[in-house]
């Protein structure tokens, strides 16, 4: 949902690097759809819904820990497209 609390299309952007064996999110970032944007070469759905599953699966444990995990050692992430914490 946007700040205001309407249904909105968002995009999300994760980038991987791999540390100690493991994939871990870098820098994770989350806005409101364009209407156009201009796309790079695509990975495939099942590598999209792959690395997804596992950010999802360590954020329905409910445990920081876990999540914090999935992203690098000095990855960021930046606020979603709501303002409420």
């Amino acid at each position: 949902m946007g700040a205001t609390g309407d249904v909105v299309k968002a995009r999300y952007s994760y980038n991987y690097i791999q540390q100690d064996g493991q994939w871990k999110i870098q820098h994770h970032h989350s806005s409101v759809m364009p209407e156009e944007i201009a796309m790079g070469k695509p990975i495939t759905q099942d590598e999209v819904r792959d690395l997804f599953g596992l950010w999802n699966d360590a954020l329905a444990t409910g445990d920081p820990k876990k999540v914090a995990g999935r992203y690098a050692k000095e990855g960021v992430l930046l606020p979603t497209v709501s303002d409420v914490p």
